[in-house]
């Protein structure tokens, strides 16, 4: 094995590999946790191994987080519930996003133990296999960590009840707010983000967009269906994929507009020569 891998959208396999070989010691520094993540560490942590694991978790608690719905302090106390050694630490600007297994492996990544980190946006980052930088980062991470605040299960506890109380606040706070004034806000919203899809078309046609997306995809994953590219081109452009919008000819509906924008794009590439259909997969031509 390779002591450095480079791992982007599919990092979370080599997650779920790490906690599953963890035999002692589950190093995690992750700003933001939902429930989403909580799951997904139990969902590949050995419930053999539950009893004896230690399980350290750095996590940024501050109460914006918590407001956003960035940091989940309930999916925290899950976590502990099930993980019988369980430390917790709190720092305020946590940034690093470090997984520690052992003394055998470390990921070092973009991405935080969220729905989004996890599945929806495009993240970066190395796998270290090599024992002597895994024992260098853990103990980076450990001696970081010492300088947060521990948090005890009672603290949690009593966190969670005012984080629920928190949140149900400032959801009522923006409420609240006046109308007008909301509306307002949705038009410049809008106006901003459609100056952001003009600049990211810089006057050409979506397709274009799409057929060099396509292009990667095909590179990164190898021969892939229609079925296959249009949710992975959906999750590297939301802005730009709008499910609202179907194609319209002579009043009749035939789908959404993007994907025949995905579907333009594939016959641009064939016959530019680039790709080729092969038994319903589209394949680079080399």
């Amino acid at each position: 094995m390779q002591s450095l891998t480079l791992l982007s959208r599919d990092w979370k396999c080599e997650l779920a590999s790490l906690i599953k070989r963890a035999q002692t010691q589950i190093i995690i520094s992750s700003p933001y946790l939902t429930g989403e993540g909580s799951e997904f560490i139990l969902a590949n942590l050995s419930r053999q191994i539950n009893a004896q694991i230690k399980l350290r978790l750095l996590t940024n608690l501050s109460p914006a987080n918590v407001c956003q719905g960035a940091t989940d302090p309930d999916a925290i106390r899950t976590l502990w519930h099930a993980v019988p050694d369980f430390t917790l630490l709190h720092l305020p600007k946590l940034h690093a996003k470090v997984y520690i297994g052992d003394s055998y492996c470390a990921i070092v990544t973009s991405a935080n133990l969220t729905g989004g980190g996890l599945e929806r946006n495009y993240e970066y980052g190395i796998r270290v296999s090599d024992h002597r930088f895994v024992k260098n980062i853990a103990d980076d991470i450990r001696d970081y960590s010492d300088l947060g605040a521990m948090v005890s299960e009672h603290n949690l506890e009593d966190y969670c009840r005012i984080a629920a109380r928190l949140r149900a606040t400032y959801k009522k706070q923006q409420k609240s707010i006046v109308r007008s004034v909301q509306r307002e806000f949705n038009q410049q919203l809008l106006t901003a983000e459609d100056e952001l899809i003009r600049l990211r078309l810089a006057g050409g046609a979506m397709h274009t967009i799409f057929a060099k997306t396509i292009l990667y995809l095909l590179r990164r994953y190898g021969p892939l269906s229609t079925m296959q590219i249009h949710p992975k081109v959906e999750s590297i452009h939301p802005d730009l994929c709008d499910n609202t919008v179907d194609r319209i000819i002579d009043g009749k509906h035939f789908g959404k507009k993007w994907k025949h924008a995905v579907r333009t794009a594939q016959q641009q590439l064939k016959k530019n020569g680039l790709v080729e259909l092969k038994q319903g997969r589209w394949v680079i031509i080399h």
